[in-house]
């Protein structure tokens, strides 16, 4: 005798059991972008307010960035988990639409990550480096 998955797991328990993931998930992205909105808080007003220099204020930004990057990153697994069993028409197009919308965040933001680093890097010659011999 031949079983299906349907036959083991009904579809109606999947269903509640993906919710489940799906919910866990969004809590993960979203505690990642609080507990990331927490560090760079705590960072600005223990060294930025303190030490009042533009790179420190830089380095705040990357941190937030990185932590938006990983939070949103969650945020589109739980949408994919969502349309995972027999999704409609209507959400497929809700998922293409969210996930262009969170990559394309995604892209802006790592790149400019990646301009600020780089803007970092260039600003850190070390003194003595033989440059102005």
């Amino acid at each position: 005798m031949i079983f299906s998955i349907g036959d083991l797991l009904p579809e109606s328990d999947l269903r509640t059991g993906v919710d489940l993931l799906v919910r866990l998930v969004e809590a993960a992205g979203a505690i990642i972008i609080f507990v990331g909105a927490v560090v760079a808080f705590t960072r600005l007003v223990t060294v930025g307010l303190r030490e009042r220099q533009p790179e420190i204020f830089v380095s705040v930004r990357l941190t937030l960035g990185r932590f938006l990057l990983l939070g949103l990153e969650f945020q589109l697994a739980s949408d994919i988990l969502r349309t995972a069993i027999s999704p409609t028409f209507r959400e497929i197009g809700q998922l293409a639409a969210i996930a262009a919308i969170r990559t394309a965040l995604n892209y802006f933001l790592g790149r400019e990550i990646k301009e600020e680093r780089a803007q970092i890097a260039a600003e850190k010659v070390p003194e003595g480096s033989g440059k102005d011999s």
